[in-house]
């Protein structure tokens, strides 16, 4: 039994057949699709690892069927950057280390950027840490992390404002 489903991944839309409905959005994007930036940490939700934004929220790609979510919109760390202009918060991870061995990093900037697109970043580190509290980093760059976050926060927040006068 064939299953289709559409997506649109970082802004292409891809027609998909899958042979089995239990293909997580984790396994369809790194086997299927071959972006395999989205990592697979403990593959229970726990870790992290997998975040991907799906219609713009952040979502566990290892607990995420994908065969329910047909018609969605996948951005994943592959779809951040604009050509060679890295996306704000792939800058400021940069900048602040927010990285160490980077097995995590593409899960962690995915979260950060969820969090700030969902308005709930701010500009309080303990705010942040919370956010971004389904994120581990087995290295412990957590300062770092939540520096970045921040950074890129007020950097948007300025180019948001700059744009609007």
């Amino acid at each position: 039994m064939s299953l289709s489903l559409t997506l649109t991944v970082n802004g292409e839309t891809r027609a998909i057949d899958l042979d089995d409905p239990r293909v997580t959005l984790l396994d369809l994007l790194r086997e299927r699709l071959g972006l395999t930036g989205s990592k697979k940490g403990c593959d229970r939700g726990q870790c992290g690892a997998c975040t991907v934004l799906v219609n713009g929220r952040r979502v566990n790609a290892c607990l995420s069927l994908a065969i329910s979510l047909d018609g969605a919109e996948v951005l994943t760390i592959e779809g951040l950057a604009r050509g060679d202009a890295l996306h704000p918060v792939q800058a400021a991870f940069i900048e602040h280390d927010g990285f160490q061995c980077g097995f995590c990093t593409p899960g962690q900037i995915m979260s950060a950027v969820g969090l700030i697109r969902e308005g709930h970043a701010g500009d309080d580190p303990e705010r942040v840490r919370e956010g971004m509290s389904g994120n581990l980093c087995r290295c412990g760059a957590y300062i770092g992390i939540t520096q970045a976050v921040l950074d890129a926060q007020a950097r948007l927040a300025a180019s948001e404002q700059g744009e609007a006068a």
